[in-house]
């Protein structure tokens, strides 16, 4: 009876570390994942931000013109 518990003790210990293992893992990937989207993010910003010069620098050119 003893041998029976340990057994199925040892084999939860297993199963146990076997989750672990797997959200580790997933646990990395999503940090990677992470990482990329975070850099995706700052290009984005960066695009945004010179499409916004550039339309205020038109708006400004338009606005000298209609003045002119």
């Amino acid at each position: 009876m003893a041998d029976q518990q340990i057994n199925r003790f040892s084999d939860k210990v297993e199963q146990l570390i076997q989750h672990c293992s797997k959200l580790e893992s997933d646990n990395a990937a999503l940090k990677v994942q992470q990482d990329h989207w975070h850099t995706e993010r700052a290009t984005l910003l960066q695009k945004n931000d010179l499409a916004r010069n550039k339309i205020e620098a038109m708006i400004g050119r338009l606005r000298a013109l209609e003045q002119n």
